[in-house]
């Protein structure tokens, strides 16, 4: 399995996280990594857990960083799937090294065009082109 399709099956993981509480979490992760036929081994499960549970320890702080660079679009109001993506690829950009910013983006607003809605990639590439600039 591929970063890209690792990233991919993270996104997904993280998109639940809105919709259950967060003690409900570890066991829909389990379920989720279980029942995924998409992950072909037990090494890459792992990868996509450990990277799901860094980024959601992070969320109140990747939350202010999206919330601080935008206007009128808090992260209440987003659409789950835009807010997903802008997690994962703020906590590439600013908590992992080894991923350049540019691929981080890249990457984002991709998924943001395959599970967002019609204008999803260009609204994920506005936010984090504001933030990358902080740097």
């Amino acid at each position: 399995m591929g970063r890209h399709e690792q990233r991919e099956q993270v996104f997904r993981l993280l998109f639940q996280v809105e919709f259950h509480r967060p003690e409900e979490m570890p066991r829909q992760m389990r379920l989720f990594l279980e029942d995924n036929e998409e992950i072909p081994s037990q090494k890459d499960a792992d990868y996509i857990e450990e990277r799901c549970g860094r980024i959601r320890e992070k969320i109140p702080e990747i939350d202010r960083l999206i919330d601080d660079n935008t206007v009128g679009w808090e992260t209440a109001r987003m659409g789950k799937a835009e807010l997903a993506v802008l997690r994962l690829a703020v906590f590439e950009m600013r908590f992992d090294d080894d991923i350049p910013a540019g691929v981080a983006i890249d990457e984002a607003v991709e998924i943001a065009k395959k599970y967002g809605q019609e204008n999803s990639g260009g609204f994920v590439n506005a936010i984090l082109a504001k933030i990358v600039k902080l740097d």
